[in-house]
């Protein structure tokens, strides 16, 4: 069994603190309590309403996020806070009990969009798909992860699927034009989500997300490294998603000063995308990081 690795992160509420795991919690949604009678259900959640500091609980995929009353300061308990949780996760014990009683009936909403690269159509969802990002080119390096992903690839004109936090990314071969296949494959998602199917059973090893350009190195980043990650974060990646699709750091040349990313989704293989947001990237990050940056690499992914 994988072991699990508890890391924190800080939230933009610093009563908020986010203790994110190296291993899947939940197969797909989220939860949120606010007291222990309210976590029947979840004994994770149980357990952590004990300490006297906690005032909500918020589970999902790979992350639990704890908020604090004002009685401490997280800088005082927030190893320990870690050290519990990671304790009971590798004692193999549960986090949410979902049964047919205590799971809702939701309504998900999936819709799509056309992207600015045409073989790319975005699946928008209401439900929360995955906290890391997660691209598969193929259905054998779907079935070691992602159920849905494998599911998605049982279209035959399915080539690559990008699943993001709320959006799916389906890229087609040409043997067929969009307006032809997305209503059905839009039904099937939809489908497949409220039917609570597995979304990721667990997320890529180290190896599969070498190969699948998944997610951003796992490394502690710092110097202009970690602030061109701040920056790709803050005013990049939110504009790219709009548009279903992706941008990860790989890597910082600093002697040549040059800056290697990975699009991801409908940005991979788009006919314009490549020098578009090459360019956009370059001259926001010179402007931010003046004398840092001679150039940017976009590589697709």
């Amino acid at each position: 069994m994988q072991e699990t690795k508890i890391t924190i992160q800080e939230t933009t509420n610093d009563t908020i603190l986010k203790f994110n795991s190296s291993t899947i919690l939940i197969n797909g949604g989220s939860y949120e309590f606010t007291n222990i009678d309210e976590a029947k259900n979840s004994p994770l959640a149980q357990e952590l309403f004990y300490l006297p500091f906690v005032k909500k609980i918020f589970v999902t995929a790979n992350f639990i996020a704890v908020q604090r009353f004002d009685i401490v300061q997280w800088l005082d308990v927030q190893e320990e806070v870690a050290e519990q949780i990671e304790a009971y996760l590798n004692d193999g014990n549960v986090v949410v009990t979902e049964t047919t009683s205590t799971t809702k009936k939701v309504v998900i909403e999936v819709y799509a969009e056309v992207t600015p690269n045409p073989s790319v159509m975005k699946f928008g969802c209401s439900k929360a798909l995955t906290q890391t990002d997660v691209e598969f080119k193929n259905s054998d390096e779907a079935s070691k992860s992602s159920p849905l992903a494998q599911a998605i690839f049982s279209f035959p004109f399915v080539k690559e699927v990008f699943i993001s936090d709320n959006y799916i990314s389906v890229t087609k071969y040409d043997i067929v034009e969009w307006n032809e296949v997305y209503p059905e494959l839009k039904t099937f998602i939809r489908e497949y989500l409220v039917e609570g199917k597995t979304i990721i059973k667990e997320l890529p090893s180290e190896e599969t997300a070498t190969k699948t350009k998944v997610a951003a190195p796992v490394v502690a980043l710092e110097g202009v490294s970690a602030q061109i990650v701040t920056i790709l974060d803050e005013y990049i990646k939110p504009a790219v998603a709009a548009d279903g699709g992706n941008i990860a750091f790989k890597s910082y040349d600093e002697v040549n000063k040059i800056v290697s990313v990975v699009l991801q989704g409908a940005c991979s293989g788009c006919p314009s995308s490549t020098a578009t947001l090459k360019n956009g990237i370059e001259t926001l990050l010179k402007d931010m990081l003046p004398g840092q940056i001679n150039g940017v690499v976009a590589i697709n992914g």
